[in-house]
């Protein structure tokens, strides 16, 4: 099976209810989104986060996606997932996909770290078999011991964040969409999970990686999305850090022509 992932000129909107008012106001909308105001009906107003973006990831390919708070980059990641539907345009892909976004969702703190594997690794998708041969590696992984028969909400903040990283770096996909993961956690733990992280990287088809940390994406990455107010932008390696303070400079192309 080969593996890829395509935008074709995908829009994704978000409306925005009671915000009519104030100019000040909606500069406060643009700034908190990144997007831009697109229309106004009524008390409604439609922030655009992704506007005609369109490239073509193939298999190999590990893409670095850069840009300031509210750019784009969570939202384009939750597209590629399936998470958010285009409001138009068309996404394509193949192969199966896992999510490093936001680690606490579908965890129950009422339940025991044991309970909780299931659970989350079941809305991975991940089967009754695959779950079960999982869960030597998420053992041996957290270290929790005993710990894993006790319900979460007896963890520290520590102990949970183990529990969850492990349990999303235990599904083997095609495809990896990974949102700012080398900075949680201890010291210690941040270099248990970079090298986990790294295993899982060689090992997919395509990977993608949102973060503003520029050094990593460029230890990471061999292309480079540089997203602004909605819009996605292809650039060179070496324009990676200057395009966080600048937009991109002429030679910069557009996503599409990748």
């Amino acid at each position: 099976m080969t593996v890829f992932l395509n935008f074709e000129n995908v829009t994704v909107q978000y409306p925005i209810y009671n915000s009519r008012s104030m100019s000040l106001r909606n500069q406060l909308i643009r700034i908190g989104t990144g997007g831009m105001i697109e229309s106004e009906a009524g008390h409604v107003q439609l922030v655009t986060a992704l506007k005609n973006v369109s490239f073509k990831i193939r298999q190999g390919d590990a893409v670095g996606l850069i840009g300031h708070n509210g750019a784009g980059k969570t939202t384009m990641l939750r597209t590629m997932a399936g998470v958010y539907t285009p409001n138009s345009g068309r996404v394509t892909k193949s192969g199966r996909i896992a999510t490093l976004l936001d680690l606490s969702a579908g965890m129950d703190p009422e339940l025991s770290g044991y309970e909780n594997i299931t659970r989350i690794s079941t809305l991975l998708g991940l089967s009754t078999a695959q779950i079960q041969a999982n869960v030597k590696d998420i053992e041996e992984f957290t270290e929790l011991g005993n710990f894993l028969q006790l319900p979460v909400r007896t963890y520290s903040s520590g102990m949970t964040m183990r529990l969850l990283f492990a349990i999303a770096t235990s599904t083997k996909p095609d495809i990896l969409l990974v949102d700012e993961m080398f900075n949680t956690g201890d010291t210690a733990f941040r270099e248990q999970a970079k090298r986990r992280m790294e295993e899982l990287i060689r090992s997919v088809g395509v990977f993608v990686f949102a973060s503003h940390d520029t050094k990593s994406v460029k230890t990471y990455c061999k292309r480079f999305f540089f997203l602004e107010h909605g819009t996605a932008m292809e650039i060179d390696a070496k324009d990676v850090d200057k395009a966080i303070v600048h937009a991109p400079k002429p030679n910069a192309k557009k996503a599409a022509q990748a």
